[in-house]
């Protein structure tokens, strides 16, 4: 298979699996919404603060060097396997013995069995990334689509089972164990590489040198996403925190989605050519166009129809979740721009400039936190569209050395979808002068939305919309012809 229908591929059977098993996550996270109350959410979001930074040491730089090395073989999986598990375990003991504090800390007692139990993932998610790195670096995103969706399927079952039953905050951590296990389970028996008794220290050092770097990115990185959900919970209530949480959530869903499908096949892609810089810009600059073309609408479209979406879904009770679902999206279409670039400096080995990058941000993003946690939970929330604004810029500029893709170069190319959007923005919310039902609004304005970008693209022939209509094609096509040749 040629480089190019090979990312396409990869593209599109990411891009299923993600939309499939997305949309089941999305009803069943409804359905829970609507039985389970707002501080239910608000516990699992504080536990989820410090989950979320224990996997950045179980996951991060491991399952990255694993793929950005192009000759990583048996030995190098297996090291990584066992890293990878040691590493989470001694994780999981400081969470066990911190949980009195963190508990003692919120004043939520029930904190303590909810992170020594929610905890006990670190191991799965440490032998699941390698799974992962192993799927990626062979391209073999197929394997995903059945993993995702069957572990998606079942996990929401037993969540709604467990909601029903009266688990409260317990269907939700339910529903993560299951998905995590049924992913693995399903990962084991598509996937050809299985653990081995091999360990080399050579292999660890190496993968580590340029793995530690990314690690540590990633840390500074969580740490400091993790920080606005850690004072919101601390300085207001966990209701604050998971109405706040709601609002992220939906922008969340399309960003780890969408523009994450893209990234995880953009970076294995790039990596194959990572001596050869000119190659690199040609897909950055292509990843770039097709990733704002298709983020920059979801994002803004979402904005306009956020409170009927809010309304119509979970009901009144969570319409404190309308501005900040606004306000994400907006930083949700930003930060796709700072994702691809960051892909392209990992893919070329630069993990010591990511790194620097990070000393770079985050001071300025803890300044306007420490700032604004005076104010109110949306002042805090206003910080990440300003920092996404700032953090694009200062991670473009080192690209204009490493590859030749400079500022200039990616406004040019980001032009297109921002004005597109724009216009369908406009459109979207000139259907609200009508009055109509909340749930007639929000079908009417994604019609006319959808209608207006698709409408616009083709008049103006748009290179981006063209070029995704004539690989859908081709790779219809090509399905076709496969069937057709089994037969």
């Amino acid at each position: 298979m040629s480089d190019k229908k090979s990312v396409f591929s990869g593209l599109f059977w990411k891009f299923s699996e993600r939309i499939l098993a997305q949309g089941v996550s999305f009803v069943v996270s409804i359905i829970l919404a609507r039985i389970l109350m707002p501080e239910d959410y608000g516990i699992v979001a504080l536990v989820n603060i410090f989950i979320t930074i224990a996997d950045v040491f179980v996951v991060s730089g491991f399952s990255t060097a694993l793929i950005q090395k192009s000759d990583a073989n048996e030995i190098d999986f297996s090291t990584i396997l066992y890293c990878s598990i040691f590493v989470s375990v001694l994780i999981y003991i400081v969470l066990f013995v911190s949980a009195p504090f963190i508990a003692n800390f919120y004043d939520t007692p029930i904190l303590v069995q909810v992170i020594r139990i929610f905890g006990l993932r670190l191991p799965l998610a440490a032998y699941n990334s390698v799974q992962h790195a192993f799927v990626s670096r062979r391209m073999l995103f197929k394997r995903f689509f059945y993993s995702t969706l069957g572990g998606t399927l079942v996990s929401g079952v037993v969540g709604v089972i467990m909601a029903y039953m009266g688990f409260g905050v317990w269907a939700l951590i339910g529903q993560y164990f299951t998905n995590s296990i049924i992913d693995i389970i399903v990962l084991s028996f598509t996937i050809e590489w299985k653990p081995k008794l091999l360990f080399s220290l050579s292999s660890a050092k190496s993968l580590m040198s340029f793995g530690w770097k990314i690690l540590m990115a990633d840390l500074v990185g969580t740490v400091y996403q993790q920080l606005r959900s850690f004072i919101i919970g601390k300085v207001y209530t966990s209701a604050d925190l998971a109405y706040y949480n709601r609002g992220k959530k939906f922008p969340d869903l399309i960003t780890t989605n969408v523009d994450g499908t893209i990234s995880s096949v953009l970076f294995p892609a790039m990596s194959n050519y990572s001596d050869d810089k000119d190659k690199i810009r040609t897909i950055v600059s292509k990843a770039m166009r097709i990733s704002s073309y298709i983020m920059f609408p979801l994002m803004i479209g979402m904005a306009a129809v956020s409170k009927p979406l809010i309304i119509v879904l979970l009901t009144e009770k969570w319409a404190e979740a309308i501005p900040y679902m606004q306000i994400m999206c907006i930083a949700g279409a930003v930060n796709s721009v700072t994702n691809t670039n960051l892909q392209a400096m990992k893919a070329i080995g630069r993990s010591d400039v990511v790194l620097k990058l990070e000393f770079f941000k985050k001071p300025v993003g803890l300044l306007m936190i420490l700032i604004s946690m005076r104010y109110s939970v949306l002042a805090i929330a206003w910080t990440m569209p300003i920092y996404a604004v700032y953090a694009a810029i200062v991670n473009i500029s080192p690209n204009k050395n490493l590859i030749g893709y400079g500022l200039k170069a990616q406004i040019l190319d980001l032009i297109p979808a921002t004005v597109l959007s724009t216009i369908m923005f406009a459109s979207m919310k000139l259907v609200e002068l009508v009055s109509l039902p909340m749930i007639l609004l929000l079908v009417l304005q994604l019609l006319v939305g959808v209608l207006v970008y698709l409408l616009v693209s083709y008049i103006f022939k748009i290179d981006t919309f063209l070029y995704l209509i004539e690989q859908m094609k081709g790779f219809l096509h090509n399905g076709e012809e496969e069937r057709t040749h089994e037969e």
